[in-house]
């Protein structure tokens, strides 16, 4: 169960992160790393040896998760640095319940881009054709890379702080 203090440690973060991610396209380090260590040593102070290890297990699957992502230019190294100090704060099943309703989010968020753009069938041959080429040539490799220039790009922390707010209270 998710406490009032954890939510009060996270949002200002999150909100320093929404302003900056906004602004620039960048969550800087000066606000995530000094997030993550505080959410560690908060939940050390209040709840010990539990508390330590539930903070370090969250920013584990903060960290874990969004590399994924980040290895195929998902995010931005700063929503993995973010999402490592939301874990630490709130633990890693908050985490994970926070990444998923991000992501339909943002999967929301980046239709809503395409449809607006009139970019969508296109978007959706590309697709199509990669998918086609993967199957018949059966070499990912081959495919790895193309479009990436051509990647939809908005601030994640559009997606993010919703899908925060949607986990709290769910939780």
């Amino acid at each position: 169960m998710i406490e009032h203090w954890e939510l009060l440690g996270v949002a200002p973060v999150l909100a320093a992160a929404l302003w900056t991610d906004i602004r620039s396209m960048r969550i800087p380090n000066r606000i995530t790393v000094p997030a993550a260590a505080g959410g560690v040593a908060v939940q050390t102070v209040i709840s010990g040896w539990d508390g330590m290890t539930a903070a370090l297990a969250g920013a584990g699957a903060g960290l874990i998760l969004l590399l994924l992502m980040y290895g195929i230019g998902a995010v931005g190294a700063g929503d993995v640095k973010l999402f490592a100090a939301i874990g630490a704060w709130t633990g890693a099943a908050f985490t994970v319940q926070t990444l998923l309703y991000s992501l339909l989010f943002g999967a929301v968020i980046g239709w809503g881009i395409v449809l607006w753009r009139q970019e969508g069938l296109r978007r959706l041959r590309t697709a199509a054709g990669m998918l086609a080429g993967i199957y018949i040539t059966r070499n990912p490799r081959l495919y790895a890379g193309s479009g990436r220039e051509e990647m939809l790009r908005f601030p994640f922390m559009l997606a993010v702080v919703p899908g925060t707010l949607l986990a709290m209270w769910g939780a």
